[in-house]
């Protein structure tokens, strides 16, 4: 078979540029209503059966039977033998991963995940006790593909945060288990694992059953079926986010190695047909010398089917005027991955405002940061890095605001809260603070 990718070939300069653009960004995020009303069903069974629907989900959806839960529980030991029993050079790599990636999360929480306080000129105390969740789900997707990196990215910033507990769910489709998933698990503290997936592990994690603990939040990708789980248990349970196709852009000089941006963009393509690649230079020639390498590299690819229709469907080569403003139209795609590979990414990095992870130079490709570098790879996707942040130690974390007035302080804050509270109609509000003025 002979592919080929050919990604939209767009021109800032063209008067239908900005139609053009709008189109091709264009996704959907809206799930399809058979599964929501599926994913309502598989809800409302596993939050009134617990165990038993959950056993019947897995056997129906991964042909994975079972007699009882402890049959799916992972114990501790098997995750120690599956670390033991890969290749010394898969247990080097993930220890040496996670080290990076428990060493950025703890610097992380260094910076801005401690308690704080201070006491005001009344003698009052002000400030902020940061805490962990008591508990944690984490989703490891393991259909398609076995994701050992999304151990890693979820839990070790859990565990530095210090949640007391974490518990993985991943399925496993016929009972086939992968080994580095579950030695990750081992590296990562991973406190229970549980072979299930699917809408009916969310349900378990959110609502608990009779042997899967109910958590405080779960984190972690998955399938259309997933997404909708999370959302609808949102509030039951805190979540991450809710997870696009993956997505990377490019802003380029034309310094490059043409054939390294080429492998950049098919790095993304090559999670999903619904991915998103796309290149920004102001070089019209260095743009055909990508397209060039996506033409001639294409056909060695182990997963060239997927990779051509994702840049087929929803690539893009975007000329630009200029680097300042492939920055601009930079931030209005908001994208999960940006790389600046130019001679000097350190002047375009400051014109950067939104995007779910930077890497700057030629020789920082998005795959390092997907599983070594030690920055999170859970990121915000489909233009929400607008708004959101990557997966991190803080949202492993509560605050709660700590406040002691002085009786000083009583009498001055005492006259605001209760002009106020009467301003509002709300007597009481205003004589619990006026008691504990003095009388004049």
């Amino acid at each position: 078979m002979n592919l080929v990718a050919t990604p939209a070939r767009l021109s800032t300069v063209e008067v239908t540029f900005e139609a053009q653009f709008t189109a091709r960004l264009h996704w959907s995020a809206d799930t399809d209503a058979a599964i929501e009303q599926r994913v309502a069903d598989i809800l409302a069974d596993v939050q009134q059966r617990g165990d038993a629907a959950v056993l019947e989900y897995t056997a129906r959806f991964d042909g994975l039977t079972a007699a009882s839960m402890d049959a799916l529980e992972l114990t501790q030991a098997e995750l120690k033998a599956a670390f033991d029993t890969i290749p010394a050079a898969q247990r080097e790599a993930l220890q040496a991963a996670a080290r990076r990636v428990r060493s950025y999360h703890e610097a992380q929480k260094k910076a801005n995940g401690e308690s704080w306080s201070y006491r005001d000129e009344d003698g009052s105390l002000l400030g902020q006790k940061v805490t962990p969740l008591d508990r944690v789900g984490i989703y490891v997707p393991g259909g398609k593909a076995a994701y050992p990196s999304s151990v890693l990215m979820n839990a070790i910033p859990a565990h530095v945060a210090g949640v007391g507990e974490i518990i993985m769910v991943v399925p496993t489709p016929k009972g086939e288990k992968n080994a580095l998933v579950l030695a990750a698990a081992y590296v990562a503290g991973v406190t229970r694992a549980f072979t299930i997936g699917g809408a009916q592990a969310v349900a378990a994690l959110a609502y608990g059953t009779q042997t899967v603990p109910k958590v405080d939040k779960i984190t972690g990708p998955g399938n259309a079926y997933v997404a909708s789980a999370k959302k609808r248990v949102f509030g039951t349970v805190g979540i991450d986010m809710i997870a696009g196709p993956s997505e990377i852009l490019v802003l380029a000089d034309g310094s490059t190695p043409a054939d390294w941006v080429a492998m950049d963009l098919f790095s993304q393509a090559e999670h999903d047909e619904l991915a998103q690649s796309i290149l920004l230079c102001p070089d019209a020639a260095y743009i055909d010398a990508v397209q060039e390498a996506i033409n001639r590299l294409l056909p060695g690819m182990p997963r060239a089917e997927i990779i051509a229709k994702s840049l087929t469907g929803r690539g893009a080569l975007i000329h630009t005027r200029s680097m300042e403003e492939a920055c601009a139209i930079s931030n209005r795609i908001a994208p999960e991955h940006l790389e600046v590979s130019s001679r000097d990414p350190h002047k375009w990095e400051p014109l950067l405002k939104h995007a779910g992870a930077i890497f700057l130079g030629a020789y920082t490709s998005e795959s390092l940061g997907d599983y070594c570098a030690g920055p999170n790879h859970v990121l915000p996707t489909s233009g929400t890095a607008r708004f959101s942040s990557p997966l991190g130690v803080y949202d492993f974390q509560k605050r709660s605001s700590i406040i002691e007035v002085s009786e000083a302080g009583a009498q001055t804050l005492g006259k605001i809260a209760a002009e106020l509270a009467y301003g509002e109609g709300l007597q009481a509000h205003a004589r619990a603070a006026e008691m504990r003025m003095k009388k004049q």
